[in-house]
């Protein structure tokens, strides 16, 4: 009698890898962040995706990596992936989560560097009080290079900064247009706890007008220097915080003539402060970064 062979399933091949991260947050915009200095890391969109999944994952807006320089003059190199898998420009929050991490893992021990984005170099820097100030660079207004199609769309001014029209289920909504490093639509509402942030956030991301989707802003002025702000995120949906949104809402505020500088951002997850100088000056975004475990995952 011939015996049948068991064939045992392959448990490791050339697609599984085991990787070792750090869960952190920013105001609860939660990230997984890797060492690609001391690992090899070669993620499919499908791996990005399930590290970011709530349930089959960690879990994360935003996947976090952290590589060597390809640029003279920086410390190191930043890239972020959203939980749909898609590489982005920039994530402000992520930024200090990233100088956290850095200082923690003694991969530096400089209290300010320089780091290489999608979108340029920031210098991030870590406060005596353990707070993290960000030099965002200077916003981007020119709606071509956000980039917004403004292609026979009527517009309007107020104070030093140009209202869009952008139709949204039968009606319309007045945005401003802006760069961070990465593009935002951002609008006033007058409570932004009952705002249809999901409803309509998904339709602004997606909408025609914005080649490479944005992220969607909505802002509630509570006074000159303190907004409440919700964010529906490019590749993430609603986020309890949005860095570069913040950034986007207060340089839009002050341009309006609705806010003057610093601003505390109130997220859902916690606050944020943003100081700019207006024009061409640098955006500072100040805030906190949390450790929340650290870990290994199969993928």
């Amino acid at each position: 009698m011939m015996r049948s062979q068991i064939q045992r399933p392959q448990l490791y091949n050339n697609r599984h890898m085991k990787i070792k991260f750090t869960k952190m947050h920013g105001a609860g915009n939660d990230f997984v962040v890797i060492d690609a200095i001391n690992q090899s890391i070669h993620f499919t969109p499908a791996q990005w995706q399930q590290l970011a999944d709530r349930r089959f994952g960690v879990g994360a807006d935003q996947m976090l990596v952290v590589e060597k320089p390809q640029a003279a003059g920086v410390d190191f190199r930043y890239r972020i992936y959203n939980a749909d898998g898609g590489e982005v420009e920039q994530c402000g929050n992520g930024a200090r989560a990233f100088v956290k991490f850095v200082t923690d893992k003694k991969l530096t021990d400089k209290q300010a560097i320089k780091v290489e984005t999608m979108s340029g170099v920031i210098e991030p820097r870590l406060e005596a009080n353990g707070q993290i100030t960000v030099d965002m660079g200077a916003p981007i207004l020119t709606p071509e290079e956000v980039p917004f199609d403004v292609s026979d769309l009527p517009c309007k001014a107020e104070g030093a900064d140009t209202l869009w029209p952008l139709e949204i289920r039968g009606e319309t909504h007045w945005i401003s247009v802006l760069s961070m490093g990465n593009p935002h639509a951002v609008q006033v509402v007058a409570d932004v706890d009952h705002a249809p942030v999901r409803e309509d956030g998904v339709l602004i991301e997606h909408h025609p007008r914005f080649p490479k989707r944005v992220n969607a802003g909505f802002m509630q002025i509570i006074n000159t220097h303190q907004i409440k702000l919700r964010v529906f995120e490019r590749g993430a949906g609603e986020t309890l915080a949005c860095g570069t949104g913040a950034c986007a809402a207060v340089v839009t505020g002050i341009r309006r003539g609705l806010l003057a500088s610093p601003v505390k951002v109130q997220t859902r997850g916690g606050e944020l402060s943003i100081a700019w100088a207006g024009d061409i000056s640098p955006v500072l975004l100040t805030g906190p970064a949390v450790t929340v475990f650290e870990g290994e995952i199969e993928l």
